[in-house]
């Protein structure tokens, strides 16, 4: 029985009506899992949302938590998508307090990592950078030299390959 934390993708697809939500994060936490990034957005025709559930919590826990929010009524499917090649983005916003001596360097490591500069005054820069959770992680660190002033991300987005349904 393993008791080591990991960090699962869970998509969830539902009906778009009030309630639902609580009810999903309720088995989360009921079962100790810790819900690290949540993203919802209406489906294509708005009778359905799409939830993305980033969350932590031992390995064994995951099965029954999946069971269980299939369950219920208001969910059509609910999938683990951790360790099944999908496609997973975030997008991160980054403002760095920076003068005119460090500004290179730090869009120098902003173009390394792919980023767009969003601001640029004086003594600050705003960046947005798209990609895995771990690229913005490694730009989080490499960014570190600077004082970050500010720092929002937006959760996993999930997306299954080919012709599977997410």
């Amino acid at each position: 029985m393993s008791m080591e934390k990991e960090i699962h993708t869970v998509s969830v697809y539902v009906s778009n009506k009030p309630g639902a939500l609580a009810r999903i994060a309720q088995v989360f936490s009921r079962r100790g899992y810790n819900i690290e990034s949540l993203v919802v957005s209406p489906a294509f025709d708005g009778h359905f949302s799409r939830m993305t559930i980033g969350c932590s919590g031992s390995a064994d826990g995951l099965d029954q938590i999946i069971k269980q929010v299939d369950k219920l009524v208001d969910v059509l499917r609910c999938i683990d998508h951790t360790n099944d090649g999908s496609v997973v983005k975030e997008m991160g916003l980054i403002k760095l307090e920076v003068s005119s001596d460090a500004r290179s360097e730090a869009l120098q490591i902003a173009e390394h990592y792919g980023c767009k500069t969003i601001d640029l005054t004086d003594q600050s820069m705003i960046i947005q950078v798209v990609g895995n959770p771990d690229k913005i992680d490694a730009l989080e660190k490499m960014i570190g030299k600077f004082r970050i002033v500010e720092l929002v991300r937006t959760g996993k987005v999930v997306m299954s390959r080919g012709n599977e349904c997410t």
